[in-house]
């Protein structure tokens, strides 16, 4: 492995493609505008009625930006990067662009469990990309920042939206009637870790290898 490569540039890369995904979303939103003044609406129908497209892109947008937060956290950890490291960012940006496509779903048809399931299930495959990228750097020598390494707080909030997320797609995916509603259980991480961080408090961690 080269120790040449320069985060930024997969950062650069990473966060050319998720702003081109989040204004991917607005898109449809503009394309009425025109579609309803040629059909004699006027400026209010705009919004009151296309509020369930307003709505999931206001959630899609939420959801992006959390997790480019969340990307932005990990390689705040990262020296340097390797092939593996680009593949599973990759992945991640594939999840990502694919969210806008999933968003115009749920805003043009009516609530199923087959169309929460795409839409969570893609969240679902961005949130296991985002912990593998902190498990592949956490205490990997080559990879993480001898003065800034991943601290065992941050991998377990990262499993634990991931195992939430897993759990709101099997409930919205089989149980009938759940739907998006089984979204709220994102909404609990943090009341998760505020619980986990009470009762087990950050202690130091230095490397004291490589993982394989």
């Amino acid at each position: 492995m080269s120790t040449s490569r320069d985060p930024d540039r997969l950062v650069l890369f990473t966060d050319a493609v998720v702003a081109i995904a989040i204004t991917l979303l607005v898109l449809p939103l503009v394309d009425l505008v025109p579609e309803i003044k040629a059909h004699g609406g006027n400026a209010t129908s705009v919004i009151t009625e296309h509020r369930q497209e307003i709505f999931t892109f206001l959630l899609s947008f939420v959801v992006i930006a959390n997790f480019w937060m969340g990307h932005h956290r990990i390689f705040e950890h990262v020296r340097v990067y390797t092939t593996g490291v680009i593949r599973l960012n990759l992945l991640w940006l594939l999840t990502i662009v694919m969210l806008p496509f999933t968003t115009e779903i749920i805003g043009a048809f009516d609530s199923s469990r087959f169309v929460a399931g795409l839409y969570i299930g893609t969240i679902l495959v961005l949130s296991i990309c985002q912990s593998a990228l902190v498990f592949m750097v956490r205490g990997h020598r080559e990879l993480e920042a001898p003065d800034n390494p991943v601290s065992y707080r941050e991998l377990v909030g990262s499993l634990v939206l991931t195992g939430l997320t897993l759990i709101a797609f099997l409930l919205a995916s089989l149980v009938p009637g759940i739907n998006f509603y089984a979204m709220l259980l994102l909404l609990l991480p943090s009341v998760v870790m505020r619980v986990w961080r009470a009762r087990h408090p950050e202690q130091p961690r230095t490397h004291t290898g490589a993982q394989s």
